[in-house]
């Protein structure tokens, strides 16, 4: 599809407006400036046209801030790649700087350009915006994106303005299985993502909270073909002191709740800790596949049992759930990250395993009829029949004359006996007993 990217220095309201065009409120908004760092990518359809857009963060210059020269590279990238640059300004304080800099960036880069110019809330504003044409780039749009306003005028310029490829709807992402790299902040999920993909497609510095939004990537190397979804580094609720950061927190809740599979990173050096736990427990509660990475095994001192004792030790922590996949990785220095992607894909595929009938019923009822059901109260329970049922994960009905008699252990020996039976490593289970 084509790709629009909003351009324009820090606090003009370009996540407002990505929010905005893509109909949901998928970036995060604040009064604070720079909230924006990584690029973020949406969807818009308009007038039956369909185009994808991406929002950037406020491009500044000779700033103190660590983060500055990090932006201004994802804003570059951004505009090389787009279709179409849309140059977000803001009347209330007129041209900038900053203005003039971008405007001057954008002239050279051969692409087309749209102007608009934010925050004309009321009529008597709408003589602040003519002021933008000495920026010499064409037509000027006055819109409010926090209301709405004359963002149809903006929206049928921009489709004019696109190729026409715009117009075909890319149908292929929706379906594809979304992949969630979860965590607490600086175990190196953004490092994870970068090192997969071969570009610094993700913001990475030493400072703990660096990515703020949660981050879809389309992949598609090595035979592998999904959406990986970077998250914002998850802290206790009691360490949680800033809008900004519970906001994070919140999208990367709802990155997991959206996903198939979270892969869960830890540092190898403070190993599975209770926020970890936490993670995992939410994961679990989603019923979502997971696989666990090791992150920064190289700074380890390792002898030829550390690794087996190790995962003896994770796998100690999560139980029961023993089957989950455990991978040992430095993400620094390349070490086992395609395997990742592997234990992965093979989790989805087994979280996506459906098993017909007749295989069920002739692999579990031999089972059930050499250890059956404890007898209660003098009545005796027969299982007669099992199905898989219809849902997003793993799940299992088993009928019988008496369901309400079946005591939680012996659901447990029948999600072993299906687990021994099928490949279900690293997938969530559930066990229904129904009447017959």
């Amino acid at each position: 599809m084509s790709l629009v990217a909003i351009v324009g220095r820090p606090n003009v309201g370009k996540s407002t407006l990505f929010n905005r065009l893509v109909g949901m409120r998928q970036a995060i908004v604040d009064e604070t400036s720079g909230v924006t760092r990584d690029r973020h990518y949406g969807k818009c359809e308009w007038c039956g046209h369909e185009f994808s857009v991406v929002d950037t963060g406020g491009y500044t210059s000779n700033s103190d801030d660590i983060f500055e020269e990090e932006i201004r590279k994802q804003v570059v990238l951004a505009v090389e790649e787009a279709d179409l640059v849309l140059f977000l300004v803001e009347a209330q304080t007129g041209i900038t700087d900053y203005d003039s800099e971008i405007a001057d960036l954008l002239r050279r880069c051969g692409k087309p350009v749209v102007t608009a110019v934010n925050k004309i809330d009321s009529g008597e504003k709408i003589y602040d915006a003519f002021q933008f044409y000495s920026l010499g780039l064409g037509e000027i749009f006055s819109i409010s994106a926090a209301n709405g306003g004359g963002t149809g005028e903006l929206l049928d310029e921009i489709v004019r303005v696109l190729p026409e490829d715009g117009t075909t709807p890319d149908k292929d992402h929706p379906e594809l299985p979304h992949i969630t790299i979860v965590g607490k902040p600086n175990v190196g999920k953004s490092s994870l993502i970068n090192a997969l993909l071969g570009v610094d497609r993700n913001i990475v510095t030493p400072l703990a909270g660096t990515t703020r939004d949660s981050i879809s990537t389309y992949y598609n190397k090595f035979g592998h073909n999904f959406m990986l979804v970077d998250t914002a580094g998850m802290r206790k609720k009691n360490k949680v002191h800033e809008d900004l950061e519970f906001y994070s927190v919140m999208r990367s809740i709802r990155a997991i709740e959206h996903s198939d599979v979270c892969i869960l990173m830890i540092d190898a050096r403070t190993g599975l800790e209770a926020q970890d736990m936490s993670i995992f427990n939410l994961i679990q509660r989603n019923r979502k596949g997971c696989v666990i990475v090791v992150n920064k095994w190289d700074l380890i001192e390792k002898d030829s049992n550390t690794m087996k004792e190790y995962r003896e030790a994770l796998q100690s922590r999560i139980s029961p759930f023993n089957d989950i996949p455990i991978v040992f990785t430095s993400v620094i220095n390349r070490q086992r990250i395609l395997d990742v992607l592997n234990a992965a894909a093979d989790v989805y595929a087994n979280y996506s395993r459906k098993i017909s009938t007749s295989v069920l019923n002739e692999a579990m009822l031999p089972e059930i009829e050499n250890f059956p059901p404890p007898a209660w109260k003098g009545k005796y329970i027969k299982i007669k029949y099992v199905t898989q049922l219809p849902t997003r994960f793993p799940s299992f009905a088993f009928f019988c004359n008496l369901p309400q008699y079946i005591r939680e252990p012996y659901k447990r020996f029948i999600e072993n006996k299906l687990r021994s039976k099928f490949d279900f490593s690293g997938c969530p289970m559930e066990i229904f007993f129904r009447q017959k």
